[in-house]
C-alpha cells in the first residue's frame, strides 16, 4: 500500500500540475513562459509540480480594498436597477 502511494502521489501531482499549467492564461503564470514551466513540471517531477504550485502561478483573482467600491456596468447595479 505504501509503496503504490509513493508510485501514484509523484505521478498525480505532475499530472495535476501539468493540466493546470497548460489551461491557465498566459496572465495568470508568473516568473517564466508557460512552455518553460510545461518543461520544468515535465522533467523536474515531482519537484517542477511543487516549484510551480508555490511560486509559478497567480493563487487568488485580486479583489477590490475593503474601502473602495466596486465599479458595476449599469446592466449589473442594483441601485441602477431600482432607479428604473
Amino acid at each position: 500500500m505504501v509503496r503504490a502511494l509513493l508510485i501514484l502521489l509523484p505521478l498525480v501531482l505532475t499530472l495535476f500540475t501539468f493540466v493546470d499549467c497548460a489551461m491557465r492564461d498566459d496572465s495568470q503564470i508568473k516568473k517564466i513562459p508557460k512552455w518553460g514551466w510545461l518543461l520544468v513540471i515535465l522533467f523536474l517531477q515531482p519537484i517542477g509540480g511543487i516549484v510551480y504550485l508555490a511560486i509559478g502561478r497567480v493563487r487568488k483573482l485580486r479583489r477590490p480594498k475593503p474601502g473602495k467600491k466596486r465599479i458595476l456596468p449599469p446592466d449589473d447595479d442594483p441601485d441602477f436597477l431600482r432607479s428604473i
